[in-house]
């Protein structure tokens, strides 16, 4: 019995010391491996948003690589439109397909409306107003660029006087010129133009083909719009070989230019779409001359409301123009048009009146 008692004491002696020396291997290996393996001195974390090590280092070489690639690519776009007697893009400078992305201001959605001329918010207070606006010229121009008083369609022109810059981009044989119509009119204008040196493209819906040079000016199958079309329904008219509309920040864009001295657009009725639509985008910041054709014998593609509304959205447009800083400097009613205001004889109004502004603020 004694002896049974002392060989289990022996045995859990035995045990309980090789759990003791278990332990304390564990205790000292752990203790070797913290005092081998030093502690990293703690980093600051990095900035938000910044890729560190080769996360930071690829994306560099990434980005360098983009820009290489948009600059070779810059490169390679030339202009289709050369002078002819030097071989170089003509009219200066691309600007590429993002040259209205930082415009000036921003964006915006709907212009200011004017108040309205009276409390009674009649047809005849409005005309009234309107008609004496667009029939007093702001600022002298002397002298002028224009076709023959006695031209079909009105009288067209352009200021060059030297205050303005037209005469000193002419003489520097640097200004362009875009002329938008519905019709192949009298084009004396783009053709006085061009004969001083400017660049000059002519947008023609009935071309037969998508560009053409005639004389020294180019002929483009492109209409200007109030907004782009579908593009399917672009690529199905560029098939069919009907003209293209387009926004004229499109149209800047896609000939890569920065500005036009002069715009002039015979529009029939499209007109004041089209005017709000570049007053909204800010492509006025790119115009230095405006030569528009006013056809007021009716209220105009897609303008609503009743009829001292539509005169006053007329009016409000005009006044952006001012706001804007161009000035009226140029007048003119063909006396052979109608005498119609809205369907109606008013006031001893004409059916049409063209007019010219020129951006007293703009610096080429």
């Amino acid at each position: 019995m004694g002896l049974g008692r002392e060989r289990l004491t022996r045995g859990l002696l035995l045990r309980l010391g090789l759990l003791l020396v278990a332990a304390g291997l564990s205790v000292h290996l752990y203790l070797e491996t913290q005092r081998r393996a030093a502690p990293a001195a703690p980093q600051p974390p990095p900035p938000p948003g910044r890729p560190t090590g080769q996360a930071w280092d690829q994306r560099s070489k990434l980005r360098s690589g983009g820009a290489e690639e948009a600059e070779r690519s810059r490169r390679r776009r030339i202009s289709y439109v050369r002078s002819a007697r030097s071989g170089v893009p003509a009219g200066g400078g691309a600007a590429g397909p993002s040259a209205h992305s930082g415009r000036k201001g921003s964006r915006r959605w709907h212009i200011d409306l004017q108040p309205w001329a009276g409390e009674s918010r009649s047809l005849e207070e409005e005309a009234s107003r309107f008609l004496r606006y667009i029939t007093t010229p702001q600022v002298s121009c002397a002298p002028l660029a224009s076709e023959g008083a006695a031209q079909p369609g009105g009288a067209w022109a352009a200021c060059l006087d030297p205050k303005y810059s037209l005469s000193r981009r002419m003489q520097s044989k640097r200004c362009r010129v875009y002329s938008f119509g519905l019709g192949v009119g009298d084009r004396s204008l783009e053709r006085h133009l061009a004969a001083a040196g400017c660049e000059v493209h002519c947008f023609e819906p009935g071309l037969k083909q998508p560009h053409e040079q005639q004389a020294d000016m180019w002929l483009h199958r492109v209409s200007v719009d109030w907004r782009d079309p579908n593009p399917a329904a672009a690529a199905a008219a560029a098939q069919r070989q009907h003209a293209v509309t387009k926004k004229l920040a499109t149209i800047l864009n896609d000939f890569g230019h920065r500005q036009v001295d002069v715009v002039k657009a015979d529009m029939e009725s499209a007109e004041w779409k089209i005017l709000e639509n570049v007053i909204l985008e800010g492509v006025l910041d790119s115009v230095g001359q405006l030569l528009l054709e006013l056809h007021l014998h009716w209220a105009g593609f897609e303008v609503g409301g009743d009829d001292p509304a539509v005169v006053r959205y007329w009016f409000s447009l005009l006044r952006e123009l001012e706001d804007a800083g161009f000035r009226l400097f140029h007048v003119y009613s063909d006396p052979a048009r109608p005498r119609l205001f809205l369907h109606r004889d008013l006031l001893n109004a004409s059916s049409a009146y063209t007019l010219g502004w020129v951006n007293t603020g703009w610096r080429p």
